[in-house]
């Protein structure tokens, strides 16, 4: 699976909302995250405990500009404390990010609404790029949230939130 992604500050999450639900985006859900980032030799992996259950996620990002285009794994975990034990004595964690996220979606193209503990709000645009499509058909759809949203290339970040939690 393939994203084209964003992710930027966002100061009024209420505000974001009304603006975005304008052209169409609806909310489907609040979703409270914990992700535990763990010592890879590349790419990323996170154990993700989300509202009781929990998913593996391995992804990789072109980090050539703060338009993103990722690629990405996820399988189930039906035993998260063993799956992060073993996790953590085999590679060793990097940080845990503990956000709420409201989940806005139109088509293929997901916008969260991220409070993240220690960090504070940020907008995270996902547009999910079927097999085989090209991602550059989705980039009008991220540029168009993100016109609406008032966000200008410089109000872009194109690192993990961990990234930003672990930088000095």
């Amino acid at each position: 699976m393939k994203n084209l992604e964003a992710k930027f500050r966002l100061s009024n999450h209420a505000e974001a909302e009304q603006r975005v639900s304008a052209i169409g985006y609806t909310r489907r859900a609040v979703l409270n995250q914990r992700d535990t980032f763990f010592r890879v030799a590349n790419g990323k992996l996170k154990l993700r405990e989300e509202n009781g259950s929990s998913v593996l996620i391995f992804y990789r990002r072109d980090e050539s500009g703060p338009l993103m285009l990722s690629s990405y794994d996820i399988v189930k975990v039906g035993d998260p404390i063993g799956t992060m034990r073993i996790l953590a004595n085999a590679l060793g964690p990097i940080a845990v990010v503990e956000k709420t996220r409201v989940l806005m979606m139109r088509d293929n193209v997901r916008l969260h609404l991220d409070q993240v503990a220690r960090l504070g709000d940020y907008g995270e645009i996902e547009a999910v790029i079927a097999d085989g499509d090209d991602p550059e058909r989705s980039r009008g759809a991220v540029n168009e949230i993100l016109a609406a949203l008032g966000v200008v290339p410089a109000d872009l970040i194109d690192v993990s939130y961990f990234e930003m939690l672990v930088s000095p």
